[in-house]
């Protein structure tokens, strides 16, 4: 593997212009600001920077509305020149940001532009391949628009209990980001449990496909992290890829499974393609899960090591539906055939994703 650092380019602008753009109280009255330096800069990490201000009278200093990472001290200075503090929340995501500072005396407004990098991303690329497509989950408070949702309820085929609904039920986030992961909740509302099925816009054909994910152990869970056909038409003839599923109800604590469906590989037959891998601490601790995917076979990896291999045997389509796109899928499912037996005093169940990254080759 080689790695790559993703490092956000600070670019630095002058946006503080002196005395000559500011409104005018009255006529032959003039407010002026001098503020030094004329634009901040700063790097990911939590920090106090400062501004000298001279103006013509007291005058006021603040953030613009709705920016919650900067705060300014003192927010009124009766005195004409003062120095102003502006503290810095650390930047825990991978984007840089910016912002302005507004200084105000009487109606003349001077705004100093801030700016602060992004952090810093490592990525292990595996030899031969680059990285296409990624969510690291560190922006927002919920999922971005590069992911779709299934809804609805009726067991989805596998006797499920649970209710997919899209992100949200009744005000309550059911897949949110926070401390730079997103977590899918499988939850009771009312009477019924809720959770979430989510899936990327995009599909590949062929590539290395991994999530850093940390499970949960809650009775009844099922989280998944697989792939199905982007044109598809009937189950299982088109293919199902599944990187990871747990399932203590049916695999017990700290294994997860890999699998290959199609039409002659299946669970109604008994024919899948699948093996369970103990992974330690698979519910306290984060664990990669990955699959590297060619026209010749398929490799399924937990942690770097892999564990099951599905070869193209040649025979056609009934044994190979897999040239062609498959997009991505996260869900947490309840009870069903996988989950098995369900118990709602382990509600809520949450099921952590650091990150999903998809790499094709050269």
């Amino acid at each position: 593997m080689r790695a790559i650092h993703l490092i956000p380019v600070l670019f630095l602008t002058l946006a503080c212009a002196c005395g000559g753009g500011g409104e005018k109280d009255a006529p032959g009255k003039t407010e002026t600001i001098t503020v030094t330096p004329a634009t901040l800069s700063c790097d990911q990490n939590e920090q106090t920077l400062t501004l000298d201000v001279k103006a013509s009278d007291a005058f006021q200093a603040f953030p613009a509305d709705g920016v919650n990472w900067v705060s300014v001290e003192p927010a009124y200075s009766a005195q004409a020149s003062a120095q102003v503090t502006v503290k810095v929340k650390k930047n825990d995501t991978y984007r840089d940001r910016e912002t302005y500072i507004t200084i105000k005396c009487g109606s003349t407004r001077e705004k100093v532009s801030l700016k602060q990098a992004g952090g810093e991303v490592d990525i292990d690329i595996p030899d031969g391949y680059n990285l296409v497509w990624r969510d690291e989950f560190n922006e927002g408070s919920v999922p971005s628009n590069q992911w779709w949702y299934e809804t609805g309820a009726g067991g989805w085929g596998n006797n499920e209990l649970q209710e997919y609904v899209a992100q949200n039920k009744d005000g309550k986030d059911i897949a949110f980001i926070s401390d730079g992961t997103l977590k899918i909740a499988a939850q009771k509302i009312g009477n019924t449990v809720y959770s979430v099925r989510m899936n990327t816009s995009q599909g590949w054909t062929y590539g290395w496909f991994e999530a850093r994910i940390k499970v949960t152990d809650a009775r009844g869970s099922w989280p998944a992290f697989w792939m199905m056909p982007k044109n598809f038409k009937t189950w299982p003839g088109d293919g199902e890829i599944d990187i990871m599923e747990y399932a203590i109800g049916t695999q017990g604590k700290n294994r997860s499974s890999s699998s290959i469906h199609c039409g002659a590989f299946n669970w109604p037959k008994g024919t899948q393609k699948t093996h369970a891998q103990s992974v330690s601490n698979a519910a306290s601790e984060f664990h990669v899960y990955a699959l590297e995917w060619t026209a010749e076979k398929m490799i399924f990896y937990v942690d770097g090591q892999s564990h099951l291999t599905f070869e193209n045997d040649g025979q056609g389509y009934e044994h190979w539906p897999f040239d062609a796109p498959f997009y991505l899928k996260l869900n947490l499912a309840w009870g069903g055939n996988m989950g098995g037996s369900a118990n709602e005093a382990d509600l809520p169940a949450v099921y952590e994703i650091d990150y999903v990254r998809v790499f094709q080759k050269n």
